[in-house]
């Protein structure tokens, strides 16, 4: 029988996200003896500000209704950096972060200004690029004491130039993209040693979009049957850590009793570097998937689906 494996990222895209979700996904995996990796960010939490993907990206205002996003988000993180201040998220949460660390669980950087790098990015220079990423790998030194050996772009948005920036650091590893196996990304001319490791499941937020999932028993179905071979999983502590904390559970006790395990993402990392002749080199590109708004960066555009390629 084929061995189940799912890595769980855990993105931490939010104030509210990183105190209130953190500490509830903490007692989630503890009670399940699972660990994960959590990837923070550490900069202004703007997260209203991305109101006006409703005009500049396809898609977005659907996803929006159709997720219910203010009960699922809360309307203090969708009036952050607008109606209400935009807290420093590294400076208010270095407890929940240090907590992660603490009871076991693998960290990286998820970057600084989550909006600006999501909606930006491809408008960045590269000294700009630069900075923003500087700016997340100093907080992160200070709160944990030592450097990242992890990444993971706000909104799976990379370009060459971000690539080149990370490249800077020496990671591990990076998880910028969808769909597919790890690989070494190229973006221009130029291929990168980084190993990336995609995302290969949906996520809930997206899932929570699709007009044939009106339950949580088809959202626990749908996820039971994807959890094949190895992938990768994102949550998010907004959603999964908050309003989705039960419903999450269920799924990952459904994982558990079907013999799922869950490697750390460094595991897949060190895995695929143990033969790194056999990892394929991708160029980058952008594509859409169902259930989010506007496009996300992906090294296998060819799979047509948002679970790994066979």
């Amino acid at each position: 029988m084929t061995e189940r494996r799912v890595a769980l990222k855990v993105d931490c895209d939010t104030d509210e996200g990183t105190r209130e979700g953190v500490p509830r996904l903490l007692e989630i995996f503890a009670a399940r003896g699972i660990r994960a990796t959590f990837f923070f960010t550490f900069g202004p939490d703007r997260s209203g500000v991305a109101i006006r993907r409703v005009f500049t990206r396809p898609g977005f205002l659907k996803k929006m209704l159709r997720s219910k996003a203010p009960s699922l988000y809360g309307w203090r993180t969708m009036l952050s950096g607008t109606l209400l201040p935009a807290p420093l998220i590294g400076t208010r949460n270095a407890g929940p972060m240090r907590a992660a660390a603490t009871a076991g669980h693998e960290t990286g950087l998820h970057g600084w200004d989550h909006v600006g790098w999501h909606d930006r990015l491809d408008r960045m220079s590269l000294e700009e690029i630069r900075s923003d990423y500087g700016r997340a790998h100093a907080e992160y030194l200070r709160i944990f004491g030592m450097p990242a050996r992890a990444s993971a772009a706000p909104g799976w948005t990379a370009n060459a130039r971000s690539l080149e920036v990370q490249h800077e650091r020496s990671l591990l590893f990076t998880s910028d993209t969808r769909g597919g196996s790890p690989f070494f990304p190229s973006a221009g001319e130029r291929t990168f040693r980084t190993l990336e490791i995609p995302t290969t499941l949906p996520t809930l937020d997206e899932t929570l979009a699709w007009p044939a999932l009106r339950s949580d028993a088809q959202q626990r179905a749908l996820f039971r049957e994807a959890a094949r071979g190895t992938q990768v999983h994102t949550l998010h502590a907004e959603v999964e850590g908050r309003s989705k904390s039960a419903l999450f559970a269920t799924i990952l006790d459904d994982w558990k009793a079907d013999g799922v395990a869950f490697p750390l993402l460094s595991e897949l990392a060190r895995e695929a570097l143990a033969h790194p002749d056999a990892v394929p080199v991708r160029p980058l590109s952008r594509t859409r998937l169902p259930g989010r708004g506007g496009s996300v960066t992906t090294g296998w555009p060819e799979t047509g689906s948002i679970l790994s390629p066979a």
